[in-house]
């Protein structure tokens, strides 16, 4: 039997400093505390996060991330078995800052250190959620990221697809700077798509029709751009009706394009005749309640169950990064000083990379 763990998580691969303490063995997780500091402030002005503004606020809010973890979960660094912390992907600067914080908290405790891959915190937060049981199907879907997996293990994730170029959480931002709204663009079109006319803009479906669980978003942003031109040539400014169905129509475009391939995932995923069949949905876009939506139906038609975590637990958050912990501690030895950050780190290695390879190693 798997002995309980009590693991300290720390998460800052992009604009959110996090920490939390979680509490369990495999498949059974509590939540004792997460905490997160958010950055929207700090890059507002600039239509975007700022890598440099980013990685100085990691800087300066993780020992107070950690510190308000601990005390909100009634501890102490010395009750902790294990530091768990996002090695990458994602910004350079922020993964760096939390990385060499939990080697400082390992270096003085002697407690042992995992690197943890930010998109197995994501893929696994069913686990630590509601104690999904392997193999599922997950849709990994954020702002840098788009990928169906076939969640075998802690560590073992077959890629049966994903985008080939914007992720669904990067298309969301750039098409509400296009027609004016605020940021984070997840939630901006969001509301405003609740008043707006789904049908009056025809955007496309990218790859639709073509085989496989690959998507994009690329061409459906070009697609809003123009249209959003075509408007403001004709009238000279876009109307609070015009940006709501601009909004509307594109998030229409991206669930159907998610929904779409989704029903193709989960045909190869229940070729695996899994006893469970499950369909679970983890990252920021996540959060989105008309791609849920979408998605559950789908799922209810395929007869599989449906799973997507608290709107709390599909944001980076840290308890995601110590529930990896814990699901990866009885599979693998702890990292040492060396544990490095890393700006791409794909979770399946096996399958060729989607958007090439560099310097830095794979993509995606």
């Amino acid at each position: 039997m798997t002995q309980v763990a009590t693991v300290l998580g720390i998460e800052s691969s992009c604009d959110d400093t996090a920490a939390a303490v979680v509490r369990g063995v495999p498949g059974n997780m509590e939540v004792l505390s997460s905490v997160v500091f958010g950055q929207a402030d700090l890059h507002s002005d600039f239509g975007g996060v700022v890598p440099e503004i980013a990685a100085r606020a990691h800087a300066e809010r993780l020992d107070v991330s950690v510190a308000h973890a601990l005390e909100q979960a009634g501890i102490g660094l010395c009750d902790i078995d294990a530091i768990a912390a996002t090695c990458g992907p994602g910004l350079i600067g922020g993964v760096v800052a939390g990385v060499m914080t939990a080697k400082g908290l390992s270096a003085a405790t002697g407690k042992p250190l995992y690197g943890i891959n930010h998109l197995a915190g994501h893929a696994l937060t069913p686990r630590l959620s509601s104690g999904v049981v392997f193999p599922y199907l997950m849709l990994l879907v954020s702002g840098g990221h788009c990928q169906f997996l076939i969640a075998r293990g802690p560590d073992d994730f077959t890629r049966l697809g994903g985008t080939i170029d914007d992720a669904p959480g990067e298309a969301f931002d750039k098409v509400a700077r296009l027609i004016g709204l605020g940021q984070p663009g997840g939630p901006a079109i969001e509301k405003i798509a609740q008043d707006g006319e789904a049908k009056r803009f025809a955007f496309p479906r990218p790859l639709s029709n073509k085989p496989g669980c690959d998507l994009s978003f690329s061409g459906l942003k070009t697609a809003v751009l123009r249209a959003r031109d075509d408007i403001m040539a004709e009238q000279g400014g876009l109307t609070v009706r015009d940006q709501a169905d601009l909004a509307a129509s594109f998030q229409a475009a991206v669930t159907d394009s998610l929904a779409g391939k989704a029903k193709r995932a989960l045909e190869v995923y229940l070729d695996l005749a899994p006893a469970t069949p499950t369909f679970c949905v983890a990252g920021g876009v996540a959060a989105n309640m008309t791609i849920r939506t979408v998605l559950e139906t789908v799922c209810a038609n395929s007869d599989v169950a449906f799973d997507a975590p608290p709107l709390a637990l599909c944001t980076d958050n840290a308890a995601m990064i110590a529930a990896a912990g814990i699901e990866q501690m009885p599979l693998r030895a702890p990292d040492g000083m060396d544990l490095s950050a890393r700006p791409r780190m794909p979770l399946d290695t096996k399958s060729t990379a989607m958007l090439g390879s560099g310097k830095k190693g794979a993509k995606a």
